[in-house]
């Protein structure tokens, strides 16, 4: 009873919050609230005093665009933390942010999505960084088990739910049946990747070499995998290779296409071979039920039908796949007991031997 009375106490003067770690974007979601802050994974450092200078969208638009002695860094690479001090400056700044939308006394419980293919030291790293940025119980979850909770799709019961959460920096497979993960493959196939394969292209092609953001704002507003009928087009504009002068050139969505056609080939590859070892009883619920795709891969044109035709299956696109896996951590934080299960548990957990 009094335990009881403590939660509900705990409840009142914390905040939950859910975190997808994006590579690209971190998203956050306060219980109550909704999702309340969807922010690019970029900090802008300045190396002279070592301050942080700006988080978020702020320092995205630094990218490419700062004096030496400001560096606008992405501490988080292919889903994991790759600079832990400015992850954990991110996540200040974040979860602060938070803090002020519903004010709180005591540090927030916290839910955050990491990649099915996280190594245990890269999980720790997650747990300190979130930890010291002023969370004070940190559990952590599957990005695609908490894409297909986002999705509502029926986790725990014996039938084959197979999500594909396409990211930034990694595309996630895995195939869910009763609240575990039955197989999965990671691969370094995203958003970045087709991101530097139309730099590469852009520059083997036509000579000129073009910044990120060009890239990627090229694969947002023409990449089509099919053809279509009133052929897609945009201005590229970058430094010409040879004269080292500005240079403008006209990028088409079949030149997107061909950029991007190997790494395409690379993620349906992998999408097969998480099917070739999955159980047939598994498989054929699959097959009736269909792929889920989430993440902003999913918002791919084309990709659904190739896939589709690739594997002889039916591929779904999730509502707004962009929040699947920030909208799955709040499910969780709502139902913690019901989802304890599923989630990574912490090596420092010693079993409470009183029950």
């Amino acid at each position: 009873m009094l335990k009881e009375k403590l939660e509900q106490w705990m409840r009142v003067l914390r905040n939950d919050i859910g975190i997808d770690l994006g590579t690209t974007n971190t998203l956050l979601y306060v219980k109550g609230k909704g999702i309340i802050l969807n922010e690019p994974s970029v900090v802008a450092v300045n190396q002279k005093t070592g301050q942080v200078v700006a988080v978020g969208t702020e320092a995205k638009r630094m990218l490419g665009r700062t004096p030496p002695h400001i560096v606008a860094v992405r501490p988080i690479v292919g889903g994991v933390i790759s600079d832990f001090e400015v992850t954990e400056e991110m996540l200040r700044y974040l979860l602060n942010k938070a803090q002020k939308v519903s004010r709180k006394f005591l540090g927030p419980r916290v839910v955050v999505g990491v990649p099915s293919s996280i190594t245990n030291v890269e999980t720790r790293a997650v747990r300190d960084a979130t930890k010291n940025a002023g969370a004070s119980i940190v559990h952590v979850v599957e990005e695609p088990m908490a894409a297909a909770i986002g999705m509502h799709l029926p986790i725990k019961e014996p039938v084959g739910n197979m999500v594909i959460d396409m990211g930034g920096g990694t595309a996630d497979i895995a195939v869910i049946s009763l609240g575990g993960v039955v197989s999965t493959k990671n691969v370094r196939i995203a958003g970045d990747k087709l991101n530097s394969d139309i730099s590469a292209y852009v520059r083997s092609e036509f000579k000129i070499i073009i910044g990120e953001k060009t890239s990627e704002n090229i694969k947002v507003s023409i990449t089509s995998l099919l053809p279509t009928e009133n052929p897609l087009e945009t201005q590229a504009r970058g430094r010409d290779l040879i004269t080292g002068l500005p240079k403008e050139v006209v990028v088409t969505d079949s030149d997107v296409r061909e950029a991007i056609s190997h790494s395409i080939e690379i993620l349906v590859e992998a999408v097969k071979e998480v099917l070739e070892v999955t159980p047939p009883e598994v498989l054929s619920d699959i097959m009736h039920r269909g792929v889920y795709l989430a993440g902003g891969g999913a918002l791919i044109k084309g990709f659904a039908e190739i896939l589709k035709e690739e594997i002889k299956m039916p591929v779904y696109i999730a509502d707004d796949p962009l929040t699947c896996v920030v909208r799955g951590t709040g499910i969780i934080l709502e139902k913690l007991e019901e989802f304890k299960d599923i989630l990574i548990a912490d090596e420092n957990d010693v079993p409470n031997t009183n029950h």
